[in-house]
């Protein structure tokens, strides 16, 4: 009986079946500690997007931790390249003019994210906008907000409300919904509403036409923040622009990322905050203070590592090859809609798909069994297979993804699904 506790996990099943262990990784591949080679069709959990086993990655890490490992960013404290990072990010950022405040993960970047709303409107002289909005299937972290924000029931179920009178929710494809919920709750008492470009965990559902558009619209008629998270879709993974939020012109208030910061390389988030949020904290005599942050806020070697990351994404043009995969993928997985145990594929918008199976169970119990022809999956949203490769995935290998998918379909269906961790 091993000590670790597996986050998003039934450990009884863990503990009777095993864990499943990888040692090294390659590009698209991984290996296990017996060698075998698998397909990594979720790029780790999402974040992966360079690719594995990028040994530039590696050495700047090794150099920065040669030079200053780590500092605080507190008060006037920086790092060099923690500076350099942040106008890196500026000059990306959805939004020209954004600042950028560094967090641990993509869970840390949600809570600031809201917290930093409500503070925003405290300095606006409104302290009475506090509710938060979301949409079902959203994830967003597993922090105390974005536990309350889950637009995933399991997430939230255990915990009590977290957030009383806090948080509202609407269908997560529904304009209309956001503009009557605003409505029926007061907008002088919205704060701000959170929403993924496409969502990840909750499935991988694109937004419907004109979607985006239209609630980016009612937030601003409404004078509510809208807080883009990118923690899946950032840095490339939808294809054509670092952002989504570029790729859709949705100019948002507030973006949450993480996860291809870095390609999980080190774990770093950010939220990019555009000068309207920025400004009354940034008034000079003010003294105003946002009194949150963290130990690891623009950790030095994770932003050396960051750094190192974009200059790889640039230098071999890799959202240009997230754009590829975004046709690629939707064209070797189309034909597996036919198959008798899918009953539906979403793809096309950006290097990201899934394969949606009968029954949250089948999908759990296909998520192990295809490791047998060689893929490494999980299960997400309700009975859906993730599909989220690094973007340097060729045409060739994407074929050969969905070929062993086939595979593992037409294999005999194992009589007691096992158990795999919940939507995350």
């Amino acid at each position: 009986m091993g000590s670790l506790w597996h986050p998003f996990s039934d450990m009884g099943a863990v503990e009777s079946a095993g864990e499943f262990v990888l040692a090294r990784g390659e590009g698209v591949r991984v290996w296990d500690t017996a060698g075998e080679r698998y397909l990594d069709a979720t790029a780790g959990l999402w974040f992966t997007n360079v690719g594995h086993g990028r040994a530039e990655l590696a050495e700047a890490a090794a150099e920065q931790m040669r030079t200053l490992a780590a500092y605080s960013t507190f008060g006037d404290y920086a790092t060099e390249p923690t500076l350099r990072l942040a106008d890196r990010l500026e000059a990306i950022a959805p939004v020209p003019g954004s600042k950028i405040f560094f967090t641990s993960g993509g869970s840390d970047s949600i809570d600031t994210a809201a917290k930093m709303a409500r503070r925003y409107w405290v300095e606006q002289g409104r302290p009475e906008k506090t509710v938060l909005v979301s949409r079902s299937k959203a994830y967003h972290g597993m922090h105390y907000a974005g536990t309350a924000l889950a637009g995933i029931p399991g997430n939230r179920e255990g915990y009590g409300e977290l957030v009383p009178d806090g948080t509202a929710q609407v269908g997560w494809d529904s304009a209309e919904d956001l503009r009557s919920t605003i409505e029926r709750i007061g907008a002088d008492r919205v704060a701000a509403f959170f929403c993924e470009p496409v969502i990840g965990a909750g499935g991988v559902y694109a937004p419907p036409e004109g979607y985006l558009t239209e609630v980016r619209k009612t937030c601003t008629e409404h004078d509510i923040l809208f807080v883009a998270d990118e923690v899946v879709t950032g840095f490339g993974r939808i294809g054509g622009a670092w952002f989504a939020s570029s790729r859709f012109g949705l100019e948002p208030d507030l973006v949450t990322t993480a996860k291809g910061l870095t390609s999980g390389y080190a774990p770093m988030g950010a939220v990019l905050v555009a000068p309207r949020v920025w400004e009354p904290f940034f008034r000079p005599g003010a003294g105003v203070w946002f009194r949150h942050g963290y130990t690891y806020s623009g950790h030095a070697t994770a932003a050396a590592v960051a750094l190192a990351n974009l200059d790889l994404i640039e230098r071999e043009g890799l959202v240009q090859e997230a754009a590829r995969l975004e046709q690629t993928l939707a064209r070797v997985l189309a034909p597996l809609a036919g198959h008798e145990r899918v009953t539906e594929v979403r793809s096309g918008v950006g290097a990201v798909a899934a394969l949606q199976l009968e029954t949250p169970a089948a999908a759990m119990q296909f998520a192990v069994r295809v490791r047998d022809f060689g893929v490494a999956t999980r299960a997400c949203g309700a009975g859906a297979i993730q599909v989220s490769p690094a973007f340097v995935m060729t045409d060739e290998e994407a074929q050969e993804l969905a070929d062993r998918f086939r595979e593992a379909l037409d294999a005999p269906v194992q009589a007691e699904p096992p158990t795999e961790p919940g939507a995350s």
